[in-house]
C-alpha cells in the first residue's frame, strides 16, 4: 500500500492499526486486574488453610505480596494476550470470512469495502476475546502451579512466611518474565 500524502487514514486503517495496538481496553484491564487478585489471593488461603500461618500476623505481607502479585499478572496477561491475538487471527480468518460472506450474501446493497470492514471487524473481535480467554488461563494454570510446586516440594522445610514471599515472588516474577519473551 502506498504511503498517503496529507490524507486521513480509513476506517479499515483504523481497525488494522488498533489490532496491532498493545494497549487494552478498560474492559480488558479490569479483567485482568479483576483475575489477577483473585488468582493472587489463592496462596493466602493455601497457607492460612493447609500451612496453618495466622493471617492477622502476616496481613501486611499477604496485601503487599497480593497487590505486587496481581500486577505482575495482569502484566502477564497483556503481553501473552498480544501476542496470542495476530496468531488466532491468522488462524480464524478463513472461518471468520466464510460466516461473515454466508450472512451478507442476501443484503446486495452492501459494498465490498464495508463488507471487507465488517470481516475485519468481526475477525479482531473474535480473536480479542480468543486471545483474552487463552491468556488467562494460561498465566493462571502456570503460576498455580507453580506456587504449589514450589510450597509444598521444593521449599516444604522454609518457614511459612518466607515460603510464601518466595514462592509468590517467584511464580508472578516467572510468570512476568515469560510473557516478554514470546515471540509472534
Amino acid at each position: 500500500m502506498a504511503p498517503k500524502v496529507g490524507g486521513k487514514i480509513t476506517r479499515e486503517e483504523e481497525l488494522l492499526l488498533e489490532g496491532f495496538n498493545k494497549n487494552v481496553s478498560t474492559k480488558s484491564s479490569a479483567l485482568f486486574y479483576g483475575n489477577g487478585f483473585i488468582v493472587s489471593a489463592i496462596p493466602v488461603w493455601l497457607y492460612w488453610r493447609v500451612h496453618s500461618v495466622d493471617v492477622s500476623a502476616y496481613a501486611i505481607m499477604f496485601v503487599i505480596g497480593t497487590i505486587i502479585s496481581t500486577w505482575l499478572l495482569a502484566f502477564a496477561y497483556k503481553n501473552t494476550k498480544h501476542v496470542l491475538k495476530h496468531k488466532v487471527a491468522v488462524k480464524r480468518e478463513a472461518a471468520v470470512t466464510k460466516e461473515i460472506t454466508k450472512k451478507l450474501a442476501d443484503d446486495k446493497k452492501i459494498s465490498k469495502k464495508e463488507k471487507d470492514e465488517r470481516i475485519l471487524w468481526k475477525k479482531n473481535e473474535v480473536a480479542e476475546y480468543e486471545a483474552t480467554t487463552f491468556s488467562i488461563f494460561y498465566n493462571n494454570s502456570l503460576f498455580l502451579a507453580i506456587v504449589i510446586l514450589s510450597s509444598f516440594y521444593i521449599l516444604n522445610g522454609t518457614s511459612p512466611h518466607v515460603n510464601y514471599g518466595i514462592s509468590l515472588g517467584f511464580a508472578s516474577g516467572f510468570i512476568a518474565l515469560l510473557s516478554t519473551g514470546t515471540k509472534g
